[in-house]
């Protein structure tokens, strides 16, 4: 049988035309070099912030997604509250001082992300210790219908 050898493999004319079909295929096939560019859209990145290797966000059934910018007045605080879902923050200026449930203190300036988990074992309570307005960019991930924020009571732990 007539046919040709590469690399040490022989192969058969019936198998020779199979495969130079099939590459004659690839040839006229769009590939993504050929893809066309988009036109008339631009984005302005707002914050940008990095998390550690734990940010996993998750729904279960409908969800409200809810984006604001929040900024706390040097001074300020949000008072004791959770979030019924969770909740991603970007810090664009200024430094938020969190104080948690255990109250422990969190720390984060310009550039850090938070992800504050659902539910009112999070209770937590965000300051700003500092001298200028503290900004954050919040992405609010709610069971369809609820509140962003809910009030609660300051932990024992904060009593004295």
């Amino acid at each position: 049988m007539r046919g040709f050898t590469v690399m040490g493999k022989r192969f058969d004319v019936r198998t020779a035309l199979v495969l130079t079909g099939c590459l004659a295929a690839l040839a006229v096939v769009p590939s993504a070099a050929n893809a066309t560019p988009g036109s008339g859209v631009t984005g302005t990145v707002l914050a940008q912030g990095t998390s550690d290797d734990s940010l996993r966000i998750t729904a279960k059934g409908r969800t409200d997604v809810v984006v604001r910018t929040l900024t706390i007045a040097p001074g300020g605080t949000t008072g004791w509250h959770h979030h019924p879902g969770q909740v991603l923050a970007v810090v664009r200026s200024g430094t938020l001082t969190r104080t948690l449930d255990d109250c422990s203190l969190e720390v984060t300036g310009p550039g850090g992300a938070i992800l504050e988990p659902a539910g009112a074992r999070h209770r937590h309570l965000g300051r700003n210790l500092g001298t200028e307005p503290v900004v954050l960019y919040v992405t609010y991930f709610l069971p369809a219908g609820s509140p962003l924020s809910v009030d609660e009571d300051a932990p024992n732990c904060a009593a004295g």
